[in-house]
C-alpha cells in the first residue's frame, strides 16, 4: 500500500472516530502512560512522536516535561485536526509542532526544521503502519547520539486465554491493526546496526509490549 493510499484509509477510518477516539481507546491501549513516564526527557530536550493521532500522548508528555519541545507526525489529516485543537486547548502550541507525513519515510528537517531528537516514541502505531520495519529504522535515524526510541504496542497475548486472543484479533482487524510478532527481533536487528541496547518488556500477560532502544 502506498503512502497516499494509507493516508486516505486512515482519514476514512478516523474522520468520525477521532471525536471519540481517546474516550474509547483508554480502556485497551494500555501502557502508554508508563511509556511517557519513562521518557526521562533532558531539560530543554526535543521529543518526536510518530503516529501522534489525536495528540493525547503529546499533551500528557508536555505536562510531564514542561521545559521540553514536542513534534508530532501523522499521516491522517483528520487526526491532526483533532490534535491541533487539543494542543491549543492545553495552551502548549508554542512548544508543539505538528506535521502531516508518513512515519516510514519522512524528512524531519523539511517538516520540523530539526534533524535530530533526544527522544522518539511510537505508541500503538507500528501495528497499523504498512512497512512498519521502515518506521523503526527511520525513528532510530533521527535520534541524537545519546537519544532513545520508546515503543508501546499490542503484544501477542501469549498468556491470555485463547478465546480472548481470537476476539481481540478479530476486533483489531476491523481497524487494520495487526500486532507485530517480530517486533522484538526487528528492534534488536536495527539496534545492532547502531551498537545500541534494547530493553523489551511484556505487559499484562502479553497484552502489550514496551521497548526502549538506546540510552
Amino acid at each position: 500500500m502506498s503512502g497516499t493510499d494509507h493516508s486516505g484509509l486512515m482519514d476514512s477510518i478516523y474522520r468520525h472516530q477521532r471525536h471519540i477516539y481517546d474516550v474509547t481507546r483508554k480502556y485497551y491501549l494500555l501502557g502508554r502512560d508508563r511509556m511517557i513516564d519513562g521518557l526521562n526527557v533532558p531539560a530543554g530536550g526535543s521529543v518526536l512522536e510518530l503516529g501522534c493521532g489525536t495528540g493525547r500522548n503529546i499533551v500528557l508528555a508536555a505536562r510531564r516535561y514542561p521545559d521540553a519541545y514536542f513534534y508530532g507526525l501523522d499521516i491522517s489529516a483528520e487526526m491532526l485536526e483533532t490534535a491541533k485543537t487539543a494542543i491549543a486547548r492545553e495552551g502548549i502550541s508554542g512548544r508543539v509542532t505538528l506535521a502531516r507525513g508518513d512515519a516510514s519515510d519522512f524528512d524531519a528537517q523539511a517538516l520540523f526544521g530539526i534533524e535530530k531528537f533526544d527522544r522518539v516514541f511510537v505508541s500503538y502505531s507500528l501495528s497499523m503502519i504498512p512497512g512498519w520495519e521502515k518506521t523503526v529504522s527511520a525513528a532510530l535515524a533521527v535520534l541524537k547520539p545519546e537519544g532513545s526510541l520508546h515503543v508501546v504496542d499490542f503484544g501477542q497475548q501469549e498468556r491470555l486465554p485463547r478465546w480472548f486472543r481470537s476476539m481481540l484479533r478479530a476486533w483489531l482487524a476491523k481497524f487494520h491493526v495487526e500486532p507485530r510478532a517480530t517486533l522484538r527481533q526487528e528492534l534488536e536487528v536495527e539496534a545492532g546496526k547502531r551498537a545500541s541496547s534494547v530493553f523489551f518488556e511484556t505487559l499484562y500477560r502479553g497484552y502489550a509490549v514496551k521497548a526502549v532502544v538506546g540510552a
